[in-house]
């Protein structure tokens, strides 16, 4: 249903797995008429392993802890700098799929992106968004009866050497690049004010 109710929570810096058991709660315990939420946040340094997630894409050893974790995909990083979005849907209410709805994360992110003048793609067969075969957004989504939650992960301006730590998202020499990279100078709790408004447009 376009236009369902959409309770947006700006959280700030918190901790994965706290956030983490918090979406889990959520999901089990919503209704048919729990209003459906919009978390934007940023994590201090973790690394996240998906269910499909393999050990051998974590190139080298750090201080930056692992958490293995219930969403598809392989591994990514999160870290202060980098706005998360996670998406807690009633998809069945909302009428579409667990496909459409990463077409409809991928494309919030390209349409924030235009709006810096900075042109974006997505893959085939390779969530996330791109900007000169730089990965710039990441996605990583869990469905548990047609309710969905974790989300994206836009890199704004974060410090990106831990992902020389790892294969991003499994693809071996897969380069990442982030806003400021890219000349924009915005911090991340103005683009999470600006991803939060394009969100609830796209969903």
């Amino acid at each position: 249903m376009r236009g369902a109710p959409l309770a947006v929570k700006h959280l700030g810096l918190v901790d994965y797995e706290t956030t983490w058991r918090a979406m889990q709660m959520f999901t089990a315990q919503r209704g048919p008429d729990t209003p459906d939420e919009l978390w934007l946040l940023q994590h201090p340094p973790v690394f996240t392993l998906g269910l499909a997630g393999k050990r051998e894409h974590i190139l080298r050893a750090s201080a930056i802890p692992i958490i293995p974790i219930d969403r598809g995909g392989q591994v990514t990083y999160h870290g202060p700098g980098q706005v998360v979005a996670y998406v807690m849907l009633d998809l069945k209410r909302r009428g579409y799929g667990v496909r459409e709805l990463v077409q409809r994360l991928e494309q919030t992110v390209i349409d924030l992106l235009a709006g810096y003048s900075i042109q974006a793609e997505r893959r085939a067969k390779a969530p996330g968004v791109y900007v000169h075969e730089r990965k710039i957004a990441a996605l990583g989504l869990r469905i548990k009866q047609g309710m969905s939650y974790h989300g994206l992960a836009l890199n704004v301006d974060m410090d990106l050497a831990p992902f020389q730590c790892i294969n991003p998202c499994g693809y071996e020499g897969l380069e990442v690049t982030q806003l400021r990279t890219l000349g924009v100078e915005e911090n991340a709790e103005t683009v999470a004010q600006k991803l939060a408004g394009q969100l609830a447009i796209t969903l």
